[in-house]
């Protein structure tokens, strides 16, 4: 059924394709169809961030920005779902087309500039769907706002969605925004945490319940840049990392069409590059905190070498746009045979 769909959505545009699937999983969401029309993942639960997950395979952020098909993608069997990127006030993005496909590598190029209606937009969704999984949110700043003034653009959007959040992740890895992959780093990294940290000891107090910040990161760092990053999470008490965002390396795709448009690689040309940052940092973290995992995954095989890596959830995306809800399942089962043998 799947396979078929992907037949008709690859001959539209990827965004096109990409605004009619959140559509209909929208519509299936709230007439409750997706869940009865896929067939579900073994159960695998496991608990992470303080958190009880159905199983450990999740939708990675960017799929669904504004939170407009929350219960249609969690009827296809994900353990989490992600939403976002957000930012305090709806920006555009960048100008179209922004968004490619290369089959050939199962892979996707994408420079959207966190395209998105704004927090109170998604705020209202997350309200009206009453989710009762877990749900992360993305946050990050909007496209204007200057990079010394990022942490006003985080803050905002952790104090509107703190209350209907699982976790809460913080974007400063994206390629598409001028100037966010500086904030990744030694003293800029250190000051933002400590500042996102104590707010949330005090939305903590203020609601009654601690939500975990989670910070998603890059691929295209050396080791020694992974184990400061490393270091800075242990030292802000993070609760999570997300290893990784889409890279800028185009090495396994040169020369195929659309190779040399600018913006972030994701899909299986990134397996490699997003696994070796998860041994890098779980080497580092030494079970400190948990390592989520993305990048790469078009098998169930791929999640399991996550696992194996060091990773305590996976997510994905590319690999779901090329593979479909089959992947939730190889997944489970992959890393079930793993976590079984551990």
């Amino acid at each position: 059924m799947y396979s078929l769909s992907r037949r008709l959505l690859f001959k539209l545009s990827p965004e096109t394709a990409h605004e009619l699937t959140i559509d209909a999983l929208g519509a299936g969401g709230r007439l409750g169809l997706t869940r009865r029309l896929v067939k579900q993942p073994a159960e695998l639960p496991v608990k992470v961030m303080g958190l009880d997950f159905p199983n450990p395979v999740g939708l990675a952020a960017g799929l669904d920005k504004n939170g407009d098909a929350i219960l249609g993608l969690s009827g296809l069997g994900f353990g989490f779902i992600e939403i976002g990127t957000v930012t305090p006030r709806a920006q555009p993005g960048n100008p179209k087309p922004r968004l490619f496909r290369l089959p050939a590598a199962e892979g996707i190029i994408n420079r959207m500039g966190f395209n998105n209606l704004g927090v109170d937009h998604l705020l209202a969704r997350v309200q009206s769907a009453n989710f009762a999984g877990i749900l992360g949110i993305n946050i990050g700043k909007n496209v204007d706002t200057p990079v010394e003034n990022a942490a006003d653009d985080y803050l905002h959007c952790l104090d509107k969605v703190y209350g209907c959040a699982s976790y809460i992740t913080v974007n400063v890895s994206s390629p598409n925004t001028p100037g966010l992959r500086s904030l990744q780093f030694g003293d800029s990294l250190r000051n933002l945490l400590d500042t996102l940290r104590q707010r949330q000891e005090d939305l903590t107090f203020l609601h009654g319940k601690r939500v975990p910040l989670a910070i998603k990161i890059a691929p295209d760092m050396s080791d020694e840049e992974i184990v400061d990053i490393a270091n800075i999470l242990i030292e802000t008490g993070m609760d999570a990392v997300i290893a990784t965002n889409t890279t800028l390396s185009r090495k396994g795709v040169e020369g195929m069409l659309h190779a040399e448009e600018t913006g972030g690689l994701s899909g299986a040309p990134v397996r490699g590059q997003s696994t070796h940052v998860v041994k890098v940092l779980a080497e580092t973290l030494a079970g400190r905190l948990p390592i989520i995992a993305a990048g790469g995954i078009t098998e169930g095989q791929h999640a399991a070498e996550k696992i194996q890596a060091g990773a305590s959830l996976v997510q994905i995306y590319s690999g779901f746009i090329y593979k479909g809800p089959a992947l939730i399942r190889e997944s489970v089962d992959a890393m079930a045979a793993v976590l079984r043998g551990q």
